[in-house]
């Protein structure tokens, strides 16, 4: 198992839910939680389970390894949410510019969606994953009888990236690493080659 017991989940969409569902059913405490508060996410982790926790975003953000599934343009109002320094922080968002319905493209200039999240979130070791995969293949179990799930990585910090990649695997996924956030970022994110793309590894023998 991850070396990290307890996992954050910021955001408590199709996304969050799906991650938190995961790690629960992989023996993980889940602390879940959003803008709105802790008590509109009540129902949702009765779902889940005793192992999932609602709490506020400012709790959900405390543990070492954090999934974040908030809006992109959100981004920048999580700043002086916690010290992100040394925290890993798995960077599941798209940089659509509004939501409900998700539409248009949040303006990064020159940077991948990943470096500006890494901008706004001053330490973190912020690892790309998930967010090519539609929510409903997150949430179903990746291992098929043709094959496992892929689901790519990319990050600047190999240590974050051995951590993110390990809970992956642990999930059921066949992680594969595309590199730093820069060049592993463009291929991933949204309009890159392999956005909404669901692929699966066939393993050898």
């Amino acid at each position: 198992m991850s070396t990290h017991g307890t996992i954050g989940v910021l955001g408590a969409g199709e996304v969050g839910q799906a991650v938190a569902d995961k790690a629960v059913r992989h023996g993980h405490e889940v602390l879940i939680g959003n803008r709105r508060g802790p008590e509109t996410l009540e129902a949702l982790v009765g779902g889940l389970g005793p192992k999932a926790h609602a709490v506020t975003a400012e709790e959900a953000v405390k543990p070492e390894l954090v999934f974040l599934s908030v809006p992109f343009f959100v981004v920048p109002e999580l700043t002086d949410l916690t010290t992100w320094s040394g925290k890993i922080v798995v960077d599941t968002t798209n940089q659509f510019a509004a939501a409900n319905p998700w539409r248009g493209r949040y303006d990064v200039g020159d940077l991948t969606g990943s470096e500006w999240v890494a901008r706004h979130l001053p330490g973190a070791r912020v690892v790309k994953a998930l967010n090519t995969l539609f929510a409903s293949f997150i949430a179903a179990d990746p291992r098929h009888a043709e094959g496992r799930q892929v689901a790519f990585y990319a990050g600047d910090d190999a240590d974050a990236k051995e951590a993110v990649a390990a809970l992956l695997g642990e999930f059921g996924f066949a992680a594969l690493d595309l590199g730093g956030l820069r060049e592993g970022g463009r291929l991933m994110q949204l309009d890159g080659p392999l956005s909404a793309k669901h692929l699966l590894l066939q393993d050898a023998g």
